[in-house]
């Protein structure tokens, strides 16, 4: 462990549900374990959930007892439901409650076609898979659509396509201040891109 870089305090919110995607949010949380920040996983209920890779986990508790003021994020993972059906609904609308409360998001894949159903990447920086993805929601922010691996708008929200969970988790790295400058651009290479050269600089500042 062990970068001394990171700023634990309040625990980090992940959101369970059937048909997760497993591989979208395992950089971030696992780095962000590794700095000490406490995970905690929130489900529709307490009921166990399963992932796309057939994972069974139990929920540490249900959404409708999480509240904003006593979480540092709310990370909402991409799942098959977030398109057919409205069942994850619920946590879109737990997004906005974070997002009025001063309290930041990340959301990843189909979670973003949620925010944007529920209005909230209206007027606010994003991206997701594609483009065309988040229009065939009807929503109305297409004009702040960004073409990138990874956005972050005003230090409050954080979104990102399936295929970039690296770049994902370092959105939310630097967001909630564990890594910065050249040691977040050399874990960012690491991981990406498996550069070899960037080990020599996550050593020299204790984080690996």
């Amino acid at each position: 462990m062990n970068a001394t870089t990171g700023r634990p305090g309040k625990p980090v919110h992940l959101a369970v549900y059937d048909t997760l995607a497993d591989w979208e949010t395992g950089h971030a949380t696992a780095q962000l374990a590794r700095t000490g920040h406490e995970i905690r996983t929130v489900g529709p209920t307490t009921a166990p959930v399963r992932s796309t890779g057939g994972l069974r986990i139990q929920p540490d508790l249900a959404l409708d007892d999480l509240r904003p003021e006593d979480s540092a994020l709310l990370i909402l993972p991409g799942a098959d439901l977030w398109d057919t059906s409205a069942d994850l609904a619920p946590f879109a609308r737990k997004a906005r409650d974070f997002l009025d409360a001063g309290v930041p998001v990340a959301a990843i894949c189909g979670a973003t076609a949620g925010l944007a159903r529920e209005g909230l990447l209206d007027d606010r920086d994003h991206t997701s898979a594609v483009s065309f993805y988040l229009a065939a929601t009807g929503y109305a922010g297409g004009g702040r659509y960004v073409e990138a691996d990874a956005v972050t708008d005003g230090g409050a929200l954080v979104t990102a396509g399936p295929t970039e969970p690296v770049a994902f988790a370092r959105e939310i790295l630097r967001l909630l201040g564990v890594y910065e400058g050249e040691v977040l651009d050399a874990w960012y290479r690491l991981f990406h891109d498996s550069d070899t050269a960037a080990y020599a600089v996550l050593e020299k500042a204790g984080a690996l």
